[in-house]
Parts: C-alpha cells; structure tokens; sequence
C-alpha cells in the first residue's frame, strides 16, 4: 500500500509489545499517518489529553492500566467518545470480543489474524465512514464476524 488518501490524519497506537508497536508506528507513517505511540494505558491516556488523535489503535492487555479501562475512559468522555477505537489484541475469547464490542470498540482484530496491511485497510474503512458522516457505531460486517467468533 502506497500513501493514504487521509495523509495527516492522527492515530494513537497503545501498545506495549515494542516490537508490534514499531511495526505498526512504520507502516502507518509509511501511508502518511501522523502517529503518537504509548507503551500503557497511563502513557496513552496522558498522550490522548494532549492531542486528540482521529482514531485510537489499542491493546487489551497492558500495564497499568488495560485496554479495557482506556476504552472506558475514552467513551465515557464527552470530548473523546466519537473517536473510534480498534481493539487490536490477542485475546480472542468469547467474552473478550464481546465485552469489547460493548464498551463501544468499532473493530476488534486479533493480531495473529491480521496482516500490518490489512489493519491499515480497517483503518481507513473506519475513517471513510467517518470522513461520510456515518455515525460509525454500526461496522455491519466486522461485528457479525465478530459476533460469531464470540459464538453469540
């Protein structure tokens, strides 16, 4: 994938594996992302009152504070509630999937299931539906998939 037609565009990447953050930091500034990263939950949170992002990447499973909690911030905050999440996480357990939907995630990818590129592609979907004034609560297709992996 070349340059992204949403050059400019913010997202902060919380992730604490340094390793899966780097390669996902390279790919999404190779496409023109202005990207902020943050190994926990509390260093993300800090970065997120500093600048807010156009989406939000984030791991469940951090220390000090968990994906989970981040994510109950984010939406319980009148000033970061429509930034969308992505859930990008290991953890596929049925109640994890759902749990993260609940919280109001706009995708949950599980990181063994997706490709740098196509997590791009989910990003750019969600700032498509956004850029169209889609109230993006709805992503259809991927809670479905999701839906049957929680076997709901």
């Amino acid at each position: 994938m070349g340059i992204s037609k949403f050059v400019g565009k913010k997202i902060l990447l919380m992730e604490d594996d340094f390793f899966v953050r780097d390669i996902y930091q390279k790919k999404l500034r190779e496409c023109g992302f202005v990207v902020e990263t943050a190994g926990d939950g509390v260093e993300g949170m800090e970065r997120l009152k500093r600048s807010t992002p156009d989406l939000i990447l984030l791991d469940i499973f951090m220390p000090y504070m968990d994906g989970r909690d981040v994510l109950r911030e984010i939406k319980g905050n009148p000033e970061w509630k429509n930034i969308p999440v992505i859930l990008l996480t290991n953890f596929s357990a049925r109640e994890g999937v759902r749990d993260g939907f609940d919280l109001g995630a706009e995708e949950y990818l599980i990181k063994s299931h997706f490709t740098p590129s196509e997590v791009l592609g989910k990003v750019e979907s969600i700032l498509e539906k956004g850029a169209k004034g889609d109230t993006m609560k709805e992503t259809g297709s991927s809670k479905e998939a999701a839906s049957d992996l929680a076997g709901a």
